[in-house]
């Protein structure tokens, strides 16, 4: 097999690939212009019939204003964006300070930090829920923004490797101008680890948004849900708007699909450049 033979057997690979990952997503958006009838019919329609009705977008219209979708979006907004800040202040000082301040007990406390990736939530969930009860946090947004701002193991890791392949040179510069600890973190190393800040604030979003079991237990009031609680508010024992409900999952993925695309180029080089070590 020739070079040519063998590339376009790797690009069909790929193609088919790429149909078969692509294709409960182009099921979800076929599904969200169907009427409700059309959804059990056999064989199954690939067509939806809303497109050839004068309303082709009615899901969306009744899930943006009978269900109040908007504000779960807002919502959602609000806590995935304070979250994922949160993880961003609290992991660039904790790789900081792992990478660059030497103290007894470094590797082992890092070491921690890292085990805690293998503990799942609903491990600690009760507890968590005990501590936010007794602190009056249930019904708001607290505990799905609070708990974010504790150190991460993904962005720690992460942010620790790209902040030890930055030369120490600079920070002994810095000590030679008179610049303070937090000085030389904040105006040396911050500004040089911009690619690895947007890698872990675009990841630490996408998991904020996609939460769903720390809204079911913390939101009990319509007028706080969240995207995926409000999703969840859709399908019910008695009453499931399955058309609603793949209208306003397809208006959920909007927001991860437009922040990956801005932030792509600085996901990969802060990818890369945290794992060159």
């Amino acid at each position: 097999m020739n070079k040519r033979s063998l590339l376009a057997a790797l690009y069909g690979v790929l193609v088919v690939y790429a149909l078969v990952t692509l294709s409960p997503f182009l099921w979800m958006l076929i599904t969200s212009f169907k009427e409700p009838a059309d959804l059990f019919s056999l064989p199954p329609s690939f067509v939806p019939t809303q497109l050839l009705t004068d309303a082709p977008f009615a899901n969306y219209t009744s899930v943006l204003t009978e269900r109040d979708f908007t504000t779960y979006f807002v919502n959602s907004l609000i806590v995935s964006t304070s979250a994922a800040v949160g993880q961003v202040i609290t992991c660039a000082m904790a790789g900081y300070v792992f990478a660059k301040v030497p103290f007894r007990g470094r590797n082992f406390l890092f070491a921690v930090v890292l085990a805690t990736a293998f503990v799942p939530n609903e491990v600690t969930i009760i507890p968590e829920y005990l501590l936010m009860r007794q602190l009056g946090w249930i019904n708001t947004f607290l505990p799905l923004i609070v708990p974010s701002f504790l150190v991460g193991s993904f962005g720690t890791f992460m942010l620790r490797e790209y902040f030890s392949a930055l030369p120490n040179d600079f920070a002994e510069a810095g000590r030679m101008d008179g610049a303070s600890a937090f000085r030389i973190f904040r105006d040396i190393y911050l500004p040089l680890s911009v690619p690895a800040l947007i890698s872990v604030f675009v990841v630490a979003f996408i998991h904020s948004w996609d939460e769903l079991l720390r809204p079911i237990l913390y939101l009990n009031s319509p007028e706080l849900y969240t995207v995926p609680r409000g999703l969840i508010s859709l399908v019910s024992e008695f009453d499931a708007q399955w058309t609603w409900f793949m209208a306003g999952s397809v208006i959920s993925t909007l927001p991860l699909v437009a922040i990956y695309i801005l932030g792509q180029r600085y996901v990969i080089q802060g990818f890369v450049a945290g794992g060159v070590k």
